[in-house]
């Protein structure tokens, strides 16, 4: 079973500016003169870390990685003004830009799958093969089988803790309900809903692990400004239109596609997978049976660096 790259230092690495108050952190590892790929992270709002980068031989690529609007060592911190889906995108682009590249492998998971795809829609031009993991479409089924009606039935018992901070009015909606919270002027407010959001959401996505969750709520801001960003985009369906992904996969470009599942996600259902891989002729689909939703899971581990192994493979 393959394991994660050697841990690898940033050779490079900075902010962009936008046309706006944020500021975009990016890194660069690995071989500068190998092809490019662009690591897009999952949320929307939390970041990447020092493990994504070891999902790829570091000798030979080029490996991108950025937090996105908001997010992680992004700034400011938590914002969500002029933070959109077509926003990030036009970010992504401009660090390809940034750096000099012309074409790149984009490799993303849940939500950032989700970007992966519709980067690839928007800029075919300059995708060389995509890589996805755990694909998250951002139709209303996709946020209400984790959020309303769906993975509860599964979890009845943490859906009662997590539902138990709301009245019954808000229980009719629960997604407003969470952005009116975590966008309180009142600071404990703020942190009772993030901490509930957190745990429930925790609990559902490491349901596979042995040990049960345990929420890490040392960085209390760090949850609200995670919660927070993830609420904009719910309740803004992801500032897409429904099922938009599937209506124009057409111009998603004739290059490798390799697509990975966990059989037992609960977070974003293998389903999803299945239908980009019905829509996308050419595309390879591996459903992991002993893993769940997270890249870290060690059969996820060994099936995403068998795809990026082999899609080098493809690329060189």
């Amino acid at each position: 079973m393959k394991t994660l790259y050697p841990e690898i230092r940033p050779f490079d690495s900075g902010y962009l500016t936008s046309n706006s108050s944020h500021r975009i952190y990016y890194e660069q590892v690995g071989n500068v003169n190998a092809p490019a790929v662009v690591f897009l992270h999952g949320g929307p709002g939390s970041g990447c870390n020092e493990n994504h980068r070891r999902y790829f031989d570091p000798d030979k690529y080029r490996i991108i990685l950025f937090d996105q609007r908001g997010s992680n060592r992004s700034t400011p911190n938590g914002c969500v003004e002029n933070n959109t889906t077509q926003d990030i995108l036009n970010d992504v682009d401009s660090i390809r830009k940034t750096l000099g590249i012309d074409k790149w492998i984009v490799f993303g998971g849940s939500w950032g799958a989700t970007l992966a795809l519709l980067y690839a829609e928007q800029y075919p031009q300059h995708v060389t093969g995509v890589i996805l993991r755990g694909t998250f479409l951002a139709r209303q089924c996709d946020f209400d089988w984790f959020a309303k009606s769906g993975v509860n039935k599964i979890f009845p018992d943490h859906w009662q803790e997590f539902v138990t901070l709301f009245d019954e009015n808000e229980k009719k909606n629960l997604l407003d309900a969470l952005y009116q919270r975590v966008f309180s002027d009142n600071q404990e407010i703020q942190q009772e809903a993030a901490k509930a959001w957190a745990l429930w959401a925790g609990r559902v996505v490491t349901h596979g692990f042995v040990n049960d969750y345990v929420l890490d709520a040392e960085d209390v801001n760090k949850l609200i400004n995670e919660a927070r960003i993830e609420m904009h985009y719910a309740k803004n369906k992801y500032f897409i239109s429904e099922n938009e992904i599937i209506d124009n996969i057409s111009q998603v470009p004739d290059v490798p596609i390799s697509i990975i599942h966990g059989r037992k996600d609960l977070t974003c259902l293998p389903e999803s997978s299945w239908l980009i891989h019905r829509a996308l002729a050419g595309s390879s689909l591996v459903i992991v049976s002993d893993a769940g939703h997270l890249a870290g899971e060690p059969a996820m581990i060994d099936a995403l660096i068998t795809a990026t192994d082999y899609m080098i493979g493809d690329i060189e």
